[in-house]
């Protein structure tokens, strides 16, 4: 199977997006990237190649009125132009495939409306992907799609690690812990295979850090804990969510605020976090810059909290032999990493500042106990794997008839 591969991953305002190039003898080479923001408002999109530099730029005026199809169109309709007509497929992001969903899936028969029937679970998520879904099946419907999910890397954990403490009929009905994230987490799983191959077959915590954030605990390349449980608010302090919470506090806001079910969502996926508490931004290198005490507050309590739940899965692991940091925030703020890493001193974790400082693959000195690495993710190659074996395999499946 050869030609070229779409991924997206759409957001409520933003489409990243990359392509490959598949070969069956060559494999994947990347080609380009890029990202429009601002959709609904005033959209911008910058598109670089695969060293990194800008190769195509637009802006669109406030109020154009264009919308996610709108601007996957003229994407689909350059990129078929620049590659020569061979776009062979799409790979999406899908930030929930539930219970039944874990492998990668060809978009086919019921499978957007089950899809669709999670969007509950992931309000701020599965909306946008399955609508770049329903998008481009608009625009190209003869075009394979391939949907990946980022829960997909968790569905083999104990069952001890998934269980919610909830009356048994509720788990019959697909209440337990899932955990997300799990694209990033294959990737950086594989690439310290390749990089560290004695590593990877050890116990492994990786902090995904971004505005957006989790962990998660790695035993031999698989997930076996992880800090996201039942939707994408659990876990770790994030850039606007609220992380773990006491049900009592949400109890409160119903009975004693007396807010609608609207409006506690909205305060807990969009008004906490890092802005929640800083009052400042929900954006680290902001918060990191600020003088402003709530800032420096926000970042303790972001730091203090990563160090929390990784101790937590060092007992699930059974003791730990590696730390890695990846997404953005991991991979591009040495501060942040040197905070955690202070709070996780007793377990022999030992920093190179220096190396810190330079983003280097590896961070720890030679005498840490534990080996601390920051693992740049790419979750769009993941993706494009994905797709392109799947791809692959329905070509090479046998004909009836």
């Amino acid at each position: 199977m050869s030609g070229t591969i779409l991924c997206l991953n759409a957001g409520s305002s933003s489409l990243k997006f990359a392509l490959f190039r598949a070969d069956d003898a060559a494999g994947l080479t990347a080609l380009a990237h890029g990202k429009i923001e601002g959709i609904g408002i005033a959209p911008h999109l910058v598109t670089r190649d695969a060293r990194g530099r800008v190769i195509a730029e637009r802006r669109w005026a406030r109020g154009d009125g264009e919308t996610h199809e709108s601007l996957l169109q003229g994407l689909l309709e350059q990129i078929e132009h620049d590659a020569g007509r061979d776009l062979v497929g799409v790979g999406h992001r899908v930030v929930h495939g539930g219970s039944d969903f874990f492998a990668p899936v060809r978009i086919a028969g019921d499978v957007l409306d089950r899809l669709t029937a999670l969007c509950p679970l992931a309000p701020l998520h599965q909306p946008h992907n399955l609508a770049a879904i329903r998008a481009v099946t608009a625009l190209r419907p003869a075009l394979p799609q391939i949907a990946c999910f980022d829960t997909g890397f968790h569905h083999a954990q104990p069952a001890v690690a998934q269980r919610l403490a909830l009356p048994r009929s509720l788990a019959d009905e697909g209440m337990r812990r899932y955990g997300f994230h799990g694209i990033s987490y294959e990737y950086v799983a594989r690439r310290l295979a390749e990089i560290d191959p004695t590593l990877a077959a050890g116990r492994v915590i990786v902090a995904h850090l971004g505005n957006g954030a989790s962990l998660c605990a790695i035993d031999g390349g698989r997930s076996i804990d992880t800090t996201m449980g039942f939707t994408t608010l659990d876990g770790l302090v994030m850039g606007t969510r609220c992380g773990s919470i006491d049900p009592g506090a949400i109890l409160y806001l119903f009975q004693h605020k007396r807010m609608t079910a609207e409006a506690v969502e909205h305060l807990l996926y969009e008004q906490s976090g890092l802005l929640g508490v800083s009052g400042v931004s929900s954006d680290m290198r902001v918060l990191l810059d600020s003088a402003d005490p709530h800032a420096r507050e926000a970042v303790e309590l972001f730091a203090y909290r990563i160090a929390r739940e990784a101790g937590a899965l060092v007992s699930s692991l059974g003791g730990l032999d590696g730390l890695v940091f990846t997404a953005g925030i991991g991979e591009n703020a040495p501060e942040l990493r040197l905070r955690v890493c202070a709070r996780l001193a007793w377990l022999g974790i030992a920093i190179d500042a220096d190396a810190n400082r330079r983003n280097d693959p590896l961070i720890s000195t030679a005498d840490s106990r534990v080996a601390v690495r920051v693992v740049p993710t790419d979750e769009e190659l993941m993706i494009a794997r994905h797709a392109a074996a799947l791809l692959a395999h329905d070509a090479n499946a046998p004909t009836s008839g």
